[in-house]
């Protein structure tokens, strides 16, 4: 079993992140300056994949009206794992959250969730071979 602290996991999905990780309708705003914009949805997988725990969901909304969803994580010690919550403007603003079933199967954004799940995998530390398998 492969060990890692949650500071290597942050350094691993932040190094994963790519304009071909992002949320379609994100991609016109996403920059290097602004990477985590439009990687909510697939870190919050990638995040649930690997250390379990809840799929949380608020809404972003702007002057009152909602303008999309935001995803983050809450571990099973009720820690909120938030590593995107730096993309948002100043007038977006992100209602609380409440915890989601995660779907059977991965539909929408499942190639930027599979790229950003290879990207991290590879970049923690290998498991231990001497480990349990």
């Amino acid at each position: 079993m492969a060990i890692f602290t949650l500071t290597q996991l942050e350094q691993a999905i932040r190094a994963g992140w790519g304009v071909d990780t992002c949320a379609p309708e994100d991609v016109p705003d996403w920059h290097a300056g602004n990477p985590a914009r439009g990687q909510c949805g697939v870190t919050a997988l990638v995040v649930h994949d690997l250390l379990g725990g809840d799929l949380m969901c608020g809404e972003v909304h702007v002057d009152g009206v909602r303008t999309d969803y935001h995803w983050w994580n809450r571990l099973s010690g009720g820690l909120e794992v938030d590593l995107t919550r730096e993309q948002f403007r100043p007038e977006e603003i992100v209602t609380a959250g409440t915890a989601v079933v995660r779907p059977p199967a991965i539909n929408r954004l499942r190639d930027e969730y599979e790229l950003l799940r290879s990207r991290v995998l590879a970049a923690l530390p290998a498991p231990d071979p001497g480990g349990p398998v």
